[in-house]
């Protein structure tokens, strides 16, 4: 009786209390367009502008950039909204829907990476709000120091933490409100920054090669679709059952890529015009587009910068306490959000106070959890085209049920495809992440790359040793491989047999 008690007031206060049941007929009230709001704000950052340094990183050119950026957000963005169907077919999470391909018990595989991945882009952007914060207040005079840092991070994960907890009906409630806010003044921040842009430095790159205008287009996927793919149903799980996916796919790529396309493309002509802000942006991405500003805007874009980079830390923790319970921890879903808010907050005061460096460990563990997510997102895939009936809802719950315990021919799929992806990508951070250099052993037999051990930095050398193939490899070849092998077993699941 407590606990219905609890509940009944956590809904008086606006509280989700929905876990990762199904979500009742009655509840599935939302529309696709209703989409855009939580895409679009959790993407309309001014990080975009600063995520063209690392694009330009590979050595490519202004309009090489270019198309690699509105291929990669686009294609990368409308794999999300593949995904989202499931979420309206099932009216469940993410991975709880992934039962179906995986099993049961077997979806804990790629629910602990998907954990992993929420976990890091949480506080990943957590930290980016904490450091931009300590910039913009030492630039007004105001102190940065470790006084500030401790304020920053606090607030900023306090944020967090309360709109996760509240869930999805306030989380929707305040994109909507955030879209706006921070729309209006990162076109304030173009308008400030536009004379800052030296076209003849621009026009000046050189263009790269083949390998390495691939691996800026996986960067760019990863970066931003992919990075997202993980937890796309979650927030299409209250759409009602007859809505068109076609639809969903539409405004879930629609909301998730228009700001990036634009903001980064932006950024790439930014960061062409200017090496200072090249090179700045590794160690301080928000903070280094703050020096090209004039004082009196500071205090506005420092709002805009943090309610952006919060809006897109809500989505990852609201969705890692979805995915931390279908992993079998049982407590309600506000307290998992909140545990994983403590683990945010614990990383982010590790990362700002303790490591000397976060963006080149960071982008590491980006890529090594992008292979099998790439790999589960292709089989994921591969599963929802296959179908054409809404998923079993008890059966999503029940070992025994349709879906059974394991699916071996998936759980196989992603192994051996996250070896061979991981095979066919470096370790860009070599000296500051050794513990990852095991990967790209397949380059060399390949002859697609050499490792060079140099004294003064270890790299890679070779036409594809940066393309970061494995990313793709996953994707494709697990989604073939799905596609084909298990065509019988996804019939006979709807079928009841």
């Amino acid at each position: 009786m407590t606990d219905v008690r609890t509940a009944d007031a956590a809904k008086r206060l606006g509280v989700e209390t929905t876990g990762i049941e199904i979500i009742d007929e009655a509840e599935r009230t939302a529309a696709p367009r209703d989409l855009f709001w939580p895409w679009f704000a959790a993407n309309v950052s001014v990080f975009g502008v600063s995520y063209a340094a690392f694009v330009l990183g590979f050595g490519i050119s202004f309009w090489q950039a270019v198309v690699v950026t509105i291929i990669g957000v686009v294609v990368s963005f409308a794999l999300c909204g593949i995904i989202a169907i499931a979420g309206k077919r099932g009216s469940a999470p993410t991975m709880v829907l992934s039962r179906a391909a995986f099993g049961v018990k077997g979806q804990k595989v790629p629910g602990v990476i998907s954990w992993l991945t929420s976990i890091g882009w949480e506080t990943f952007l957590a930290i980016l709000a904490v450091l931009a914060t300590a910039t913009i207040f030492e630039r007004l005079g105001w102190g940065g120091g470790t006084a500030t840092k401790i304020v920053a991070a606090v607030v900023v994960a306090a944020m967090i933490v309360a709109a996760a907890v509240a869930g999805y009906h306030i989380i929707m409630r305040m994109q909507s409100v955030l879209t706006w806010i921070t729309g209006i003044i990162t076109v304030l921040y173009v308008v400030m920054t536009f004379r800052h842009l030296d076209w003849s430095a621009v026009s000046a790159m050189p263009s790269g090669g083949i390998g390495a205008t691939i691996g800026a287009l996986v960067t760019v996927m990863t970066g931003f679709g992919l990075g997202w793919i993980n937890i796309a149903a979650d927030w299409s799980r209250y759409q009602r059952r007859d809505a068109s996916g076609t639809a969903i796919v539409g405004w879930n790529t629609f909301g998730g890529a228009l700001a990036p396309a634009l903001l980064v493309c932006y950024g790439l002509a930014l960061a062409g015009s200017d090496k200072k802000v090249l090179e700045g942006i590794g160690t301080d991405p928000i903070g280094t587009l703050a020096t090209l500003l004039p004082t009196w805007v500071l205090v506005p874009f420092l709002v805009a910068a943090i309610l952006s980079l919060v809006s897109g830390a809500v989505l990852g923790i609201y969705s890692s306490g979805l995915t931390l319970l279908s992993l079998g921890v049982r407590i309600p879903r506000p307290m998992a959000a909140l545990v994983d808010g403590v683990i945010l907050t614990l990383g982010t005061f590790y990362v700002v106070f303790v490591a000397e460096s976060f963006i080149n460990p960071f982008q590491s563990f980006l890529i090594t959890l992008g292979v099998p997510l790439a790999s589960w997102a292709g089989i994921m895939i591969a599963d929802i085209a296959l179908r054409k009936r809404d998923y079993d809802d008890d059966a999503l719950f029940d070992a025994s049920g349709r879906y059974g315990a394991f699916d071996w021919v998936s759980i196989g799929t992603m192994i051996v495809t996250s070896v061979l992806g991981w095979g066919l990508v470096v370790n860009i951070y070599a000296d500051d992440a050794a513990w990852n250099n095991w990967q790209g052993f397949l380059l060399d037999p390949l002859g697609l790359g050499t490792f060079v051990k140099d004294p003064a930095g270890s790299y890679w050398e070779g036409t594809f040793a940066y393309a970061n193939l494995g990313v793709l490899l996953a994707l494709v070849l697990s989604f073939a491989v799905t596609y084909v092998a298990r065509r019988g077993t996804v019939q006979r699941q709807e079928s009841g047999a």
